[in-house]
Order: C-alpha cells, then structure tokens, then sequence
C-alpha cells in the first residue's frame, strides 16, 4: 500500500528556517526521482523541488538558493531544508514522485508570517 507521510510544517517568522520530512512506503521510493511539491491558498499545486533517483537536484526559481532537497534511500524518507523563509512560501507541502501518480499525502502546513 502507497503511503506517503509528510511532517515537520509549522509556523515560523521571515528569515527562519524549517525542515521537512517524507517517509514512504510502497512506492519503490530509490527507484523513482521524488519531488516537493506545495500549494498556496487559492492557488494549484506547484512543483518546488526535486531529488533524482541519484540525488540530483533540482529546483524552481522561487525557491532556488534556499531551499535544499535531499533524500535518505534506506530510511525510505524524503527532507526538504528550508531557509530565509518568505511569507509567500505560506503553502501545504506534499511529497510525491516526479512526476506524481497516484493518491497523495496529508501534507504539512508551513505558516511564514511576521
């Protein structure tokens, strides 16, 4: 059974710093490039960041410079480091595959606001 547990979300002041975690199962979690992905009230889902199967990563231009993506292949988990937090990085934080299918987490809420 696909699971895909996101954590770590909370509410935090302009400049800070979160750090996000993903742990999986059933979805062949090293065989797969993974990515973060968030949504802003009122807004669709965007893709922010990306781990390829080897570690390579990739990011949108929002994001690029602060935030760092990385991932655990045993512990099955995914991490997003996040720095200088903006407010408009205010958004529910998913984890999926690159690209994603299938059902989709519960996410984490990440709050940045003065």
């Amino acid at each position: 059974q696909e699971q895909l547990v996101e954590s770590g979300g909370g509410m935090v002041r302009p400049g800070e710093s979160l750090r996000l975690s993903c742990v999986t199962s059933g979805i062949g979690f090293s065989a797969n490039a993974m990515g973060w992905y968030r949504q802003a009230p009122g807004k669709q889902r965007e893709l922010v960041a990306v781990s390829s199967t080897g570690g390579i990563a990739t990011y949108s231009d929002s994001v690029q410079g602060r935030f760092i993506v990385s991932r655990d292949n045993g512990k099955k988990t995914l991490y997003l480091q996040m720095n200088n937090l903006k407010p408009e990085d205010t958004a529910l934080y998913y984890c999926h595959t690159f690209p994603a299918e299938g059902l989709w987490g519960q996410g984490t809420l990440v709050t940045v606001s003065s």
